[in-house]
């Protein structure tokens, strides 16, 4: 059910929704890879990934602090250099950086990228101006830190902007963080979407609801949510 909102969404990923970092599958296509990225394209499916920042200040596409459990190393991104990270593969290829990202997608389908701050606020900035000049397809940056879309809406303002919620966030800290953030949109974790703060917000905002993984919560997020953030079986269609 879309909201009544009077101006249209610009992140609107259509009936496909975004395919939670990329469309993985096992080894072949493992989360936030360039496969899972091909793969969502070929899909037309809009694309959630996250962001980390490498000791070195490069924007690289993975989940993780440390890539042990994708890479089977224990090298942590936040403390380690392109060039050392450089030597790692998911998929059969290198870790994605966001420039590689962006040169792969051109603007075919929206991009709703996560920002794992870690403790590097302020370095997030200069590398975001850098890494996102010159791209002009539709993309959102989000994060759990409140700080980081403030930061946006000071320092790059033409940048789309949202904050991800948790379910369970005590009432006063979750008014607390959006008054700070200034979201443009929400992403909602899923169990939160029946309670009444997120109808108010969706009468603002876009809401987009996160991680569906099954046909049952498609039919019951769908219901509450703009757009899903789907893995797995919450595919459209499955």
């Amino acid at each position: 059910m879309r909201s009544s909102r009077s101006k249209p969404d610009p992140l609107d990923p259509g009936a496909e929704g975004f395919a939670h970092r990329g469309l993985h599958s096992g080894p072949a296509f493992p989360e936030n890879s360039f496969p899972a990225f091909a793969a969502a394209l070929e899909l037309r499916a809009g694309i959630e990934c996250d962001l980390r920042l490498t000791a070195d200040d490069h924007i690289l596409v993975f989940h993780d602090a440390d890539a042990m459990r994708l890479c089977a190393s224990p090298l942590r991104i936040g403390k380690s250099t392109l060039a050392e990270l450089g030597r790692l593969h998911l998929g059969g290829q290198p870790i994605p950086t966001l420039p590689g990202l962006l040169s792969i997608v051109a603007g075919h389908v929206p991009l709703l990228l996560e920002v794992k701050v870690d403790g590097d606020i302020w370095r997030w900035i200069p590398a975001l101006r850098g890494d996102l000049a010159g791209y002009t397809g539709p993309f959102g940056i989000m994060s759990f830190d409140p700080r980081l879309p403030r930061l946006l809406k000071t320092n790059l303002p033409g940048i789309r902007r949202g904050l991800v919620l948790r379910a369970g966030l005590p009432s006063l800290r979750r008014w607390a963080a959006i008054r700070l953030a200034d979201p443009e949109f929400v992403a909602i974790e899923r169990t939160a979407l029946t309670e009444p703060w997120v109808a108010h917000l969706k009468q603002r905002m876009p809401v987009y609801s996160w991680t569906i993984r099954t046909v049952e919560e498609r039919r019951q997020a769908e219901v509450q949510a703009d757009a899903l953030i789907w893995e797995g079986n919450g595919r459209s269609g499955s």
